[in-house]
């Protein structure tokens, strides 16, 4: 992922097209990799993720194939903004104390940042930017409780087994 993706304030999110040439040209030893690693022409896949190609296109198992390989954040958002949806990956964080403590704050930044958003809710003029923020900080606090509820459901699993 480029540098520039984690920035606080990168940008609208990609589209699918650009974000599925970005992860290509980001996948670990670069394109001609992934083009080996998915058992596919370089050459055609170069076409294929070019963001500004129209006569080729990845087929539905090729697109599955890119984010198999890649696991790009940019192109599950692309994909999920398209969706209406909110994907996490299930990576258990510890249900601990720390970790709560951790959500709490992540829930204050929000409600803080949510508060700074006065502007666009007075006059129910929202810009994209404000948006883009605002859903970019929801999602955010989404995936931490997420992955805290993951925890906690694998430490009483493990119990439960151990």
């Amino acid at each position: 992922m480029s540098r520039i993706d984690t920035l606080p304030d990168s940008g609208p999110a990609l589209s699918l097209r650009h974000a599925l040439y970005r992860a290509g040209r980001e996948y670990k030893g670069g394109i001609t990799t992934l083009a080996f690693d998915m058992g596919m022409d370089l050459d055609a896949l170069q076409k294929k993720l070019k963001h500004d190609e129209e006569r080729r296109w990845l087929n539905p198992d090729e697109l599955e194939e890119v984010l198999q390989f890649t696991s790009d954040k940019r192109v599950l958002d692309a994909l999920g903004r398209a969706a209406g949806v909110v994907w996490y990956r299930p990576q258990p964080v510890p249900a601990t104390n720390e970790q709560l403590k951790a959500v709490g704050l992540l829930l204050e930044e929000a409600a803080q940042f949510v508060s700074s958003m006065h502007e666009g809710a007075a006059d129910n003029v929202w810009e994209l930017h404000e948006v883009q923020k605002l859903e970019a900080c929801g999602i955010d606090v989404i995936r931490q409780v997420l992955a805290i509820i993951a925890g906690a459901r694998q430490a009483m699993e493990d119990c439960a087994h151990g």
